[in-house]
C-alpha cells in the first residue's frame, strides 16, 4: 500500500530568491560561498527496510537506501539521505517528483510503504569554500571534522537556532547542502551572511 500526495505547484520564486545578491555579495572573496539550490525534487520515502520492496525502490532508484545513521547514497544527481529507521529523503533535481513517485509506487507495490512531495517544505543552502566548516561551526554544535563528518554523510542538527538537514558532499573544497525549511530561510540566509563577514568581503 503506498501513499502519494502530489507536488505542490512550483511558487514564483524560490524561498531566497531575495536574498541572491545578498548571499553572493557576502562571498565575494571565495574564502567562503554560498548559493540556493531552489526548487529541487525532495520525496520524504517509508518503507521497511527488511522488505522485499525495499530492494525493488534500490533498482529504481539506481542505489539502495542507506541503512545507517547519518549514511548517504549517490547515483547521479541523485541523493538519499538517512532520517531514520525506515525513513529517507531522496533529492533529485528540478522536474523528477512525478516521475520518481511513480517509479517508487511501482517498485514499493502492495506492500506497506508511502512517497510524499516535500519539495515545497525546504530549500537548499549549498556552501562552500576553504572557511565552511568554520562559518558552520559557529552556529552548529556537532562535530564537522572530516574523521567525524566526512563525504555523504548527513545528519538533522540546528543551525543558529534553525532545525536543517546538514550534509556534507566533499571534504576536499569542502561543500555543505543545508536543508532549512522555507519559513527560516531568509532567517538563515540573513545570519549565515552575518557570520561569514569576517572572510569576505561583506558589509
Amino acid at each position: 500500500m503506498t501513499v502519494d500526495i502530489s507536488a505542490p505547484r512550483r511558487t514564483a520564486e524560490s524561498p531566497l530568491a531575495a536574498r541572491a545578491t545578498q548571499l553572493a555579495t557576502a562571498t565575494a572573496a571565495d574564502r567562503v560561498r554560498m548559493r540556493e539550490i531552489g526548487f529541487s525534487t525532495q520525496l520524504d520515502l517509508r518503507l521497511d527496510p527488511k522488505s522485499p520492496a525495499a530492494e525493488r525502490v534500490g533498482t529504481a532508484l539506481g542505489v539502495l537506501p542507506p541503512h545507517q545513521p547519518g549514511e548517504v547514497a549517490v547515483a547521479g544527481e541523485l541523493t538519499v539521505l538517512w532520517l531514520g529507521p525506515d525513513e529517507w529523503l531522496v533529492l533529485a533535481p528540478e522536474g523528477e517528483s512525478e516521475r520518481l513517485q511513480e517509479a517508487l509506487r511501482t517498485a514499493i507495490g502492495d506492500e506497506f510503504g508511502s512517497v510524499t512531495d516535500v519539495s515545497g517544505q525546504r530549500t537548499v543552502l549549498e556552501i562552500s569554500g576553504p572557511d565552511t566548516r568554520d562559518l558552520l561551526a559557529k552556529g552548529c554544535a556537532i562535530d564537522l571534522h572530516p574523521r567525524a563528518f566526512g563525504r555523504d554523510r548527513c545528519a538533522s542538527t540546528m543551525l543558529a537556532r534553525a532545525q536543517v538537514v546538514l550534509v556534507c558532499r566533499d571534504v576536499d573544497t569542502p561543500v555543505f547542502r543545508v536543508l532549512v525549511r522555507s519559513s527560516f530561510a531568509r532567517y538563515l540566509a540573513d545570519w549565515l551572511t552575518d557570520a561569514a563577514a569576517e572572510y569576505g568581503d561583506a558589509p
